[in-house]
């Protein structure tokens, strides 16, 4: 039985493989979308137009970042953010030296709970600034991490 449900893993696994090379089955058609401009920005200001189409943000306590004052490796940076708000919709992270400063974005569904936890990378020693858009408004927080090896190639 075992013998089976290999030779028809393999006969599966043959066929998608097939389709692929042959151009029938592409792994873009599956993809969701993403703002691309946003993750290519250069600058703080486009990568929020690019997701908000706004650049402006406002300062809240309720946005807790929770990142090492001292980055020994920019390669793996720890970071937390959580908020306090109703009806949170999105959570970004932004490394702001960085050569493409947007690091991360997340869509929360409705019922999700806002707190993200990564790793992201930094090149230098800069501000990491979190913004989290609740009921169409996006509010932020900063801090600054000190980066002693930077993990973008420096």
């Amino acid at each position: 039985m075992k013998r089976r449900i290999f030779l028809k893993g393999t006969l599966a696994s043959g066929a998608v493989a097939t389709a692929v090379s042959a151009g029938l089955l592409s792994p873009r058609q599956v993809l969701a979308d993403w703002p691309k401009n946003a993750f290519e920005a250069e600058t703080v200001q486009d990568a929020l137009k690019g997701l908000y189409d706004s650049d402006l943000t406002e300062p809240s306590d309720a946005v807790n970042i929770k990142a090492p004052d001292i980055a020994e490796n920019g390669a793996v940076v720890p970071i937390s953010v959580s908020a306090d708000l109703p009806n949170v919709e999105s959570v970004t992270i932004i490394a702001e030296k960085n050569g493409t400063p947007l690091a991360a974005s997340y869509q929360l569904g409705a019922s999700a709970k806002p707190s993200i936890s990564t790793r992201i990378k930094m090149g230098e020693t800069s501000n990491v600034i979190a913004v989290v858009k609740a009921d169409g408004k996006a509010y932020s927080a900063r801090k600054e991490v000190k980066v002693t090896i930077g993990g973008c190639g420096g």
